[in-house]
């Protein structure tokens, strides 16, 4: 994955793989760099042969994305991401679980620090 997400233009900042969905948090390197694009071609390509070798669907048609500001703060985003299998009781720490990780970040000691963000589709059901 961390390859694949260079040779296409990008910083991979976070991820996490969980059993029914994957964070990624991505930073486009190029001015042409289009995760969105990348994602539809990467559902497309996937879903064909999950579709064709078990005869199921794999991806629901849509995703949510959120785009980052200048102003915003990677980290807190990023450790929203590397928490997912705590809240959802899979490890009792961020850097027990396997299917997470960064390219540019020390993501384990960054994980300790646990700075706080709620997620702006989060934020309007709390209002």
């Amino acid at each position: 994955m961390l390859e694949e997400t260079v040779k296409l233009g990008f910083l991979l900042h976070a991820y996490c793989v969980m059993p029914d969905h994957i964070h990624f948090l991505v930073h486009g390197r190029e001015v042409n760099s289009n995760f969105l694009r990348r994602m539809k071609e990467s559902k497309s390509r996937t879903a064909f042969l999950f579709h064709v070798n078990y005869g199921r669907y794999l991806w629901e048609m849509s995703f949510y994305e959120h785009i980052l500001r200048k102003a915003e703060d990677v980290e807190p985003v990023a450790y929203y991401i590397w928490n997912n299998p705590v809240r959802m009781r899979l490890s009792a720490q961020p850097q027990e679980y396997a299917f997470s990780g960064s390219q540019t970040i020390d993501w384990m000691i960054s994980a300790q620090r646990g700075r706080g963000f709620v997620p702006p589709w989060k934020a309007m059901w709390s209002i």
